[in-house]
Formats: C-alpha cells, sequence, structure tokens
C-alpha cells in the first residue's frame, strides 16, 4: 500500500531530525536561557544567585545609561568592519587570485604560512599576537634593528593591533573558500574575456567577481560572526584597556558577568551581541537569496 502524503513528508524530514534536536538543546536553549537571565537580576555569588527576581528591562535601560556600553558596541562594529569585512576577506580574495597564478612551490608556501596561523589554537595565536606587539615584543625588536623608535602599541593603538592580529589569525579560511570558488569559475569565460581584449584586473572585476559573489556573500557572513564572537584574542593581548579603549561587546559580558558578578546584566550585553549578530546574518541572508533570483 502506497504511504500517504503527510507519512512521506515526514520521511523527507526524518534524516534531519537529529540535527534539529541538537540545535534545539545546544543553540536554541542556551540562547533563550540568555534573553530570560537578561531579564532578571540574576548573580554570580550570593541572593541573586540562589533566587534571581525578574526585572524586566531594567538591564537594558541601564545599558542605555552605561557609558561604556556604546564605546563596546562602536569598537565592535569597527573591530568587525576592519579586521573580517575589510582585512580578511579582501586579503583572503587577494591571496586566492596571487596564489593561482603563482609557481606551485610559492602557492604551497605562501599557503602554509597563512594555513599555519589558522591551525594555532586560538589562545596559542592569542599569546603570540600579545608577544608581536608588546613593548618589549617583535615588532619594537625589529624596529630597533632597524634604528627606528618603537611604542607600545597595545597602550597608543590597541584597537589597530587587535585588527592586525585577527586579521592574521583568520585569513586562511577566507582564502580556502576564495580558492575553492575560483577552481569553479569555467575557465572559457576568462579565455573569451582574454581574447576580447580583456586585461586580468578586467577579467577579475567582471567575469571572476560576478561568477564567485555566492562565494563572497557566505565568506562575509561567516567570518562576520566568527570575529563578533572573538574573545580570547582581545583578552589576552588588552583585556579591553587601557580604559576600555579596546572593551568589544564579549568582552564587556564576560567583565560584567564575571567579574562584576553581575549575570542579569551580563547576559543583556550578550543579547545584544545576538542581535547584532542576527542582523548581520540576516543582511548576508538577503545577498545570498537575491544571487539565487
Amino acid at each position: 500500500m502506497p504511504a500517504t502524503k503527510p507519512a512521506r513528508q515526514v520521511a523527507h524530514y526524518l534524516p534531519v531530525l537529529p540535527a534539529v534536536l541538537l540545535l534545539a538543546v545546544f543553540l536554541t536553549g542556551p540562547v533563550l536561557w540568555a534573553f530570560h537571565a537578561s531579564l532578571t537580576n540574576a548573580g554570580l555569588t550570593g541572593r541573586n544567585a540562589r533566587n534571581p527576581q525578574w526585572v524586566g528591562l531594567e538591564n537594558y535601560q541601564r545599558l542605555l545609561q552605561d557609558p561604556v556600553f556604546p564605546l563596546s558596541a562602536g569598537l565592535t562594529v569597527v573591530f568587525v568592519a576592519g579586521s573580517a569585512i575589510l582585512g580578511q576577506n579582501l586579503l583572503g580574495l587577494a591571496l586566492a587570485v596571487l596564489m593561482r597564478r603563482a609557481r606551485p612551490a610559492v602557492s604551497a608556501t605562501v599557503g602554509t604560512a597563512v594555513v599555519a596561523a589558522w591551525v594555532l589554537p586560538e589562545i596559542v595565536a592569542a599569546f603570540a599576537a600579545y608577544a608581536f606587539f608588546s613593548r618589549d615584543g617583535t615588532l619594537n625588536q625589529l624596529l630597533g634593528a632597524l634604528g627606528q623608535p618603537g611604542t607600545d602599541w597595545l597602550y597608543a593603538v590597541p584597537m589597530v593591533a587587535l585588527v592586525l592580529a585577527n586579521v592574521w589569525r583568520g585569513t586562511a579560511f577566507s582564502m580556502l573558500v576564495y580558492r575553492a570558488a575560483l577552481d569553479g569559475v569555467p575557465a572559457e569565460l576568462s579565455e573569451a574575456a582574454h581574447m576580447d581584449g580583456a586585461g586580468p584586473w578586467q577579467r577579475l572585476v567582471f567575469i571572476t567577481l560576478p561568477v564567485i559573489r555566492g562565494s563572497i556573500a557566505t565568506n562575509l557572513m561567516l567570518v562576520t560572526l566568527q570575529t563578533l564572537a572573538v574573545f580570547t584574542l582581545v583578552w589576552v593581548m588588552t583585556a579591553g584597556g587601557p580604559a576600555n579603549a579596546s572593551t568589544t561587546l564579549p568582552v564587556l559580558a564576560y567583565q560584567e558577568a564575571f567579574r562584576f558578578g553581575d549575570i542579569g546584566y551580563g547576559t543583556a550585553v550578550a543579547v545584544v551581541l545576538i542581535l547584532l549578530g542576527a542582523a548581520f546574518g540576516a543582511v548576508y541572508l538577503r545577498l545570498l537569496r537575491e544571487q539565487r533570483l
């Protein structure tokens, strides 16, 4: 007896059921808990830890009055725009294009050097970046050998140091995405454009980039969401200092929740971070949907 239409529909979704359950348990559950906790005065210790009370939107009202919060939100946007949208994305694309044209030995050497930073554990990469930018670090040692004065980069320009460190740490992912995307560009399109007199730059802009625009949107979404959540790198290199000059939203959420023991207020900051990530994701998903139409 043939299966009914509802039964076929249920059978169609059965293979993805385990994934849906895992997402519900390990993603949806914590997100819903964060929204709930942000509406309470939950604490890390004491009476508020044992018996948190419902305070409604009080934590969000505190955010609007906290001078550190708008600074932290702005620094987060700068960090994401500088190190993910511009840095990792553009540098990864440039490396992928150049490595396709380079000799195999050069391409393999560059690829290995770039991927090496990506495969390092995050805590190891963070300490390596700290050792490079610190007052007595590698960068100042190199400048001293060239007769140039060094500076305390993590104090004078902490966000610049963080952006460069995160670009170094994460560019390999974008490079690998674009290497795979470029391999899917039909060779006959580029050859036809070359026969028509188009130069390398024109072929890149008018042939290659339009063909891989779906991969560009996907990569932008992934690196943006990953960079929004970067905590270890920032905490090891600057701990949000000096004077909150590098306090991104993840660092602010950690400080409020675990240094000052205010879980409710800290999770309110985390909820804002979730909403910011959702906004970025919605924009990129819209771009992906438009590319498919």
